[in-house]
C-alpha cells in the first residue's frame, strides 16, 4: 500500500541532494519545498479562475431573468426600473465584459452585491460561514471518533460480529440519502419522541452569545453563558449526526481496508514473532501506517461537509452557507451564486493543499517528484 512503511524506515536518512556538503542537505529540501508550494499556489489560482468561468457560463445560460425574479409584477412592468436594475448589476453588458468585471472585483476581494439581500456577498458569507464551520467541524470530529475505532476493530476481529456491524454501518452511511436521514431523525427524535430540540441553532427564547468567533459553542464558553452553551450543543446533535453519517461509511471502510493491509505486512509478523503484545502491534505499528490514506480522505470529507450541507441546513433551518446557497439558487441571485462558487473552490483547493503538504512532510520524496 502506498505510504505504508516499516516502523524502522522512518528513521533511515534519505539520500538528499547535497548530503555531506556542510548544510546542503538542509538547504535543498527547503528550496524544493518552496518551489513545490509556489507551484501549488499558482495552480490553485488557475483552478479558481477556471471554476468561476464554468459556473459563470452555466449561470448565464439559465433562461430565467434574475431581475424579474426579484421584482413584483407592477415593478417588472416598468421598463425604466428594470433597465436601471440591469445597469446596477451590469447585466446589460456583454457576457465577456460581465465576467471581466467580476474578476476585477475578485482581485480586490469584492464579490459583488447580492440581488436578493441587497448586501455585499462577502458580508453575507461572513454572516453565514460560522454556522457551517461549527456544524461541519462537530460532524467531522464525530465521524472520526466513530469510524476509526470501528474500522480498527473490524480489521482486527475480521469476520466476527463487530466486522459485520462495521460493514452494515458503512452500507447505511454510503447508501442512505442525507435528506431522507435528516427527515427521519427530525420526525422521530423531535416530532415523535420529543427528546431533541427543534430546528435552528438556539431555542426561540434564547439570545445569541456575544459574537467573538461566530461559533456559538466557543462564544458562549468564553462569555461563561453555560445555559446557552448547552442549548447550542443540544441543537447540534441531530444535524451533526446526519452529516457525520454521510461520511462515516466511507471513513470506516477505508480504515478497515488500510488496517487489513497493514496487519499483513512483514514488520507485523516480525513483531508477533518477537512476542510483542497484539495491542501494542495494532496501536504502535499497524495503526499509524493505516491512517496515512485517511489523511487524504479526511481532508476531502471535511471539505465536503463545509460545502455540501445544503439539504441538511435547509431541513434543520441551520443559518449556514448551505442554506444561503439554496436560497440564492432559488432566487436566481447571480452574485450570491458566484460568491459561493469561489468560496467552495477555495475550500476544496486549500484542503487539498494542506493534505499535499502533510504528505510532503511525511514523505519528502513527494516534493522531489
Amino acid at each position: 500500500m502506498l505510504g505504508v512503511t516499516e516502523p524502522h524506515s522512518r528513521w533511515t536518512p534519505s539520500p538528499l541532494v547535497g548530503e555531506g556538503r556542510g548544510g546542503g542537505a538542509t538547504k535543498a529540501p527547503k528550496v524544493q519545498m518552496i518551489r513545490y508550494l509556489t507551484i501549488r499556489l499558482v495552480s490553485m489560482a488557475v483552478m479558481i479562475v477556471l471554476s468561476t468561468l464554468i459556473v459563470f457560463l452555466i449561470a448565464t445560460q439559465v433562461p430565467a431573468d434574475p431581475i424579474l425574479a426579484q421584482l413584483g409584477d407592477l415593478q417588472a412592468a416598468d421598463a425604466a426600473l428594470v433597465a436601471s436594475y440591469r445597469a446596477r448589476w451590469g447585466l446589460d453588458l456583454p457576457i465577456w465584459q460581465q465576467y471581466l468585471l467580476f474578476l476585477q472585483g475578485l482581485t480586490r476581494g469584492d464579490f459583488g452585491i447580492s440581488i436578493s439581500t441587497q448586501r455585499p456577498v462577502l458580508d453575507d458569507i461572513r454572516q453565514y460561514a460560522p454556522a457551517t464551520i461549527e456544524l461541519a467541524t462537530v460532524s467531522f470530529i464525530l465521524a472520526l471518533i466513530i469510524s476509526i475505532p470501528l474500522g480498527v476493530f473490524a480489521a482486527v476481529r475480521r469476520d466476527t460480529w463487530i466486522d459485520h456491524v462495521a460493514r452494515f454501518v458503512s452500507l447505511i452511511g454510503v447508501s442512505a440519502p442525507t435528506f431522507w436521514l435528516a427527515f427521519i431523525v427530525l420526525a422521530v427524535f423531535y416530532g415523535g419522541l420529543q427528546i431533541a430540540p427543534g430546528p435552528g441553532r438556539l431555542d426561540v427564547t434564547s439570545l445569541s452569545p456575544p459574537k467573538w468567533s461566530g461559533l456559538f459553542l466557543i462564544d458562549s464558553a468564553i462569555a461563561g453563558q453555560w445555559e446557552i452553551f448547552r442549548d447550542a450543543a443540544a441543537h447540534l446533535v441531530l444535524p451533526s449526526v446526519v452529516l457525520a453519517a454521510s461520511i462515516l461509511g466511507l471513513l470506516t471502510r477505508t480504515v478497515r481496508a488500510s488496517m487489513l493491509e497493514a496487519l499483513s505486512q512483514d514488520y507485523v509478523r516480525v513483531a508477533r514473532a518477537k512476542g510483542m503484545r497484539e495491542t501494542a502491534i495494532v496501536v504502535w505499528h499497524a495503526l499509524p501506517n493505516a491512517l496515512v490514506p485517511v489523511v487524504t480522505l479526511g481532508g476531502i470529507a471535511y471539505a465536503i461537509l463545509l460545502t455540501g450541507a445544503v439539504m441538511t441546513e435547509t431541513i434543520f433551518s441551520w443559518p449556514g452557507l448551505g442554506r444561503y446557497t439554496f436560497r440564492s439558487a432559488i432566487a436566481l441571485d447571480f452574485p450570491g451564486i458566484m460568491g459561493i462558487t469561489v468560496i467552495v473552490a477555495i475550500v476544496y483547493l486549500f484542503v487539498n493543499l494542506i493534505v499535499d503538504l502533510s504528505y510532503a512532510l511525511i514523505d519528502p520524496r513527494v516534493v522531489q517528484r
